[in-house]
């Protein structure tokens, strides 16, 4: 049984404590209760790019996203962490940020310069389902990964 976790917010504004609560806390208190029920469960999180797994880095969202990856990859042995970069909206798209319709324009034009750091959310959307339904080879997901296994 898999579990799609797509639960986050924006650490900009946010007070690191705050930021810590709403997304290290909040995941793992439900993945606790989720992991006594069935450790054996697929847990897919979408977490970002830039994360920092050794959780030692300089920014504190990065480290905040890795202690969460972490956590969750030590509790579910069938795991798997998502780290999008620059997403395009998909058309029909709730809850986008407002800004978002200013940047959307050099989506065409950085995924072709920088490939590793733009994706879609239907790529995203894809690649999760497809590695809880058959796994992956890796446990994190770059986006390199999510385009792949999104093609596959």
């Amino acid at each position: 049984m898999p579990v799609f976790f797509c639960l986050g917010v924006s650490s900009v504004g946010m007070k690191d404590d705050e930021y810590k609560r709403m997304t290290y806390d909040l995941t793992m208190n439900f993945a606790n209760v989720l992991a006594k029920l069935n450790p054996d469960l697929t847990f897919e999180y979408v977490s970002g790019g830039g994360t920092d797994s050794t959780e030692k880095g300089r920014l504190a969202w990065a480290r905040v996203k890795g202690a969460t990856e972490n956590a969750l990859m030590r509790l579910f042995k069938n795991s798997y962490m998502m780290r999008p970069g620059f997403m395009k909206a998909t058309p029909g798209q709730k809850n986008v940020k407002s800004y978002y319709k200013y940047l959307d324009w050099l989506y065409p034009i950085g995924r072709a310069l920088y490939p590793s750091g733009f994706s879609t959310l239907q790529e995203l959307a894809l690649a999760m389902i497809k590695s809880a339904a058959n796994g992956y080879e890796k446990q994190i997901l770059e986006v390199k990964d999510i385009v792949a296994l999104a093609k596959w």
